[in-house]
This record gives structure tokens, C-alpha cells and sequence, in this order.
């Protein structure tokens, strides 16, 4: 597995903070790292495999990582990204007790994954372009500036995140993607869903293929086929209990979509980890 280290990315001084932009981001393979990072998805999409779980990336999507994951990108399609990486939560030399404001690890399930908006987005974006990051203007001074715009990008995104302020298409049609990753495997109505989320159907199917690439159809296979295939690495069951658990109806139209969409059949995953 490739390892990433610190050294190579942080210019020399005590800067705790580097900037990466990824435009575009390809794909890239399973990876960790001796620091960590925030990933702000700005625009297209893809797959994020994060300790084995897959999630699904577009626009508005920012992804935290830990220099003890491991995780990879697949299947990316005109997927920009702004990485901030940092040291450590404990790695700073005027602020303290950042933990508390990166998510939280309950129950061994760590929610490594926030929905923001585009306004959120374009103030986060001005906040790290705000970054002092020039090894030649280092100085105690600019280290604490620094600082202080991490800590307002953090609190920029847990407020963002957790904002009621807004309650118009663009937040409902976040709140819809929420819950549809983790209601995939339930039997859709899409128009009950965009009754439910109040959007018209139109306006569901319109925004939804505009935030994430896809048809709202072809989005939930993804978020079916994405299980289907963690499952098949790493658990027992039949591939046919798969496919229903999933939300599949039909294995046989279960497996058709899933050489579509990977290339390769369910058994195949099997063969290749046996």
C-alpha cells in the first residue's frame, strides 16, 4: 500500500497546515498517510473507499481523513477536490482542543462524511485561499494566522453542516441525499421521496443529476452496488442474499448491474479474494 508522508507536502518551517487542490481528481489507489486531512469535493463525482466503506462523492460533500485510514478514489468523473492536510489535532502551536470540533468517532462508526452547501462552500474555499503556506514568510506570526483560519474553517463547516437557516431546494435536496444513503435498500418511490423532501419530481430529478452526475435511479443502483460489493469482500453471504439485502429484487438483474457498473461479476470479487 502507498504510504504518503508528511515531508513531501508541508513546505519547511512550523507550518501545521499544506493546501493540495485536485482538479481533477483521478483515481487513485488505496493509500495512507502520516498526517491528516479535510477533502472539500467542489464539483463531479466519484467513489471514496474510506477503511473498506464506500461512499459516494459530488459537490457539496467534504470528507475527513485520519493519518490512520486508509482509503482510494474509483470511478471519478471531472472530480475536483481541495485537500487541506494538518499534522494533528494536537500538532498546533496556539490552539488547543480541536478534536471537539472534528467529527466523532461513537460506537466504532466514525461519520468521516458532511454535506454543505454552495454558499458554505464558496466561504470555505476563501477561507483556505486566506492560508498563509509560503516557506519564505514563515514566521510566528503567520504560524498563528494560520492557525486561526483552520479553527474558523472548522467551526465554517460544523455550523454549515448543522445549519436550519435554509430551508429552500438546494438543503432539501442534501437532507434527500442523507437519507437515501442510508435508506438504499428499502423499496423507492420517487414520487413519495420528492413529496416527502417537498420538491416536485422534476425538480428532484433535475437538481439531483446536476449534484451528482447521475439519474436518481442510476445514483441509488450505485449506492446499492457499492454495499453489494463490500459485502461480497467482506462478509460470508450468498451472493443472492446480497443482491436482495441490498435492494435487488433480481439477482440476475443484480449481476448485470453490477458488470456495468464495475466491470467484472459478483462471483468474480469472490474468486479473487479466495
Amino acid at each position: 500500500m502507498t504510504v504518503l508522508h508528511s515531508v513531501d507536502f508541508f513546505p519547511a518551517g512550523g507550518f501545521s497546515i499544506a493546501v493540495e487542490p485536485r482538479a481533477p481528481q483521478g483515481a487513485f489507489p488505496e493509500h495512507h498517510h502520516d498526517f491528516h486531512e479535510i477533502v472539500l469535493v467542489e464539483q463531479g463525482s466519484g467513489i471514496h473507499v474510506l477503511n473498506g466503506q464506500p461512499q459516494t462523492l459530488c459537490g457539496g460533500c467534504v470528507c475527513f481523513i485520519r493519518d490512520h485510514d486508509r482509503h482510494l478514489y474509483e470511478q471519478t468523473d471531472n472530480l475536483h477536490l481541495t485537500n487541506v492536510l494538518y499534522r494533528g489535532p494536537d500538532a498546533f502551536r496556539f490552539l488547543s482542543g480541536l478534536r471537539d470540533l472534528l467529527p466523532q468517532e461513537k460506537d466504532g462508526n466514525y461519520a468521516a462524511l458532511w454535506r454543505i452547501n454552495n454558499k458554505v462552500m464558496a466561504q470555505a474555499k476563501a477561507l483556505i485561499d486566506q492560508l498563509p503556506r509560503s516557506a519564505t514568510q514563515f514566521s510566528l506570526e503567520q504560524q498563528a494566522e494560520q492557525e486561526l483560519r483552520f479553527m474558523q474553517l472548522l467551526v465554517l463547516l460544523r455550523q454549515g453542516r448543522n445549519t436550519q437557516e435554509d430551508n429552500g431546494q438546494e438543503s432539501r435536496l442534501r437532507h434527500l441525499l442523507d437519507w437515501l444513503n442510508e435508506h438504499y435498500s428499502e423499496e423507492i418511490d420517487w414520487d413519495e421521496l420528492a413529496n416527502q423532501f417537498s420538491l416536485s419530481l422534476r425538480t428532484l430529478h433535475r437538481q439531483l443529476k446536476q449534484q451528482t452526475g447521475s439519474t436518481p435511479q442510476r445514483y441509488l443502483n450505485r449506492l446499492r452496488l457499492l454495499q453489494s460489493r463490500h459485502l461480497l469482500r467482506h462478509s460470508d453471504m450468498r451472493v443472492t442474499d446480497i443482491a436482495f439485502h441490498c435492494g435487488f429484487g433480481d439477482s440476475n438483474h443484480f449481476s448485470t448491474l453490477f458488470k456495468r457498473e464495475f466491470g467484472y461479476a459478483p462471483r468474480n470479487v469472490r474468486q479473487h479474494m479466495n
